[in-house]
């Protein structure tokens, strides 16, 4: 079973998101924050990552630069979840290393076709 981290500030995202991914035969981890995520993923490193751009304490973009300067380690598929649509933070999330990107709202239709895009599905 192939494992996702879902890192959301907002409790009803992960909700969400853990229903559906759940339904797609995903183990899930949950971190509120960037700084809980990169703790998760130095216990044990996801397939994917769920990622939210802002949130408190760090935000996916700084989470999403230090998982990828991470050494020796398996680097995850990484999918940009945010309401920040516009190019200039496309441009920075994919030149950090982001593998996708799903605009808020998402159903999981569009998680489906963002994850076979990029090989999970």
């Amino acid at each position: 079973m192939k494992s996702c981290l879902v890192v959301d500030d907002s409790k009803v995202i992960r909700r969400v998101a853990r229903r559906i991914l759940e339904e797609m035969n995903f183990e899930i981890r949950e971190a509120a924050d960037g700084k809980d995520a990169l703790e998760s993923c130095s216990e044990k490193m996801p397939d994917v990552v769920l990622l939210d751009w802002n949130m408190p304490v760090m935000d996916g973009l700084e989470f999403l630069k230090r998982v990828r300067a991470l050494p020796n380690v398996r680097q995850p598929i990484v999918v940009f979840c945010t309401t920040e649509n516009d190019m200039s933070h496309i441009r920075q999330a994919m030149e950090a290393g982001a593998d996708e990107y799903i605009m808020k709202p998402f159903d999981r239709e569009i998680i489906e076709a963002k994850f076979s895009q990029v090989g999970l599905m």
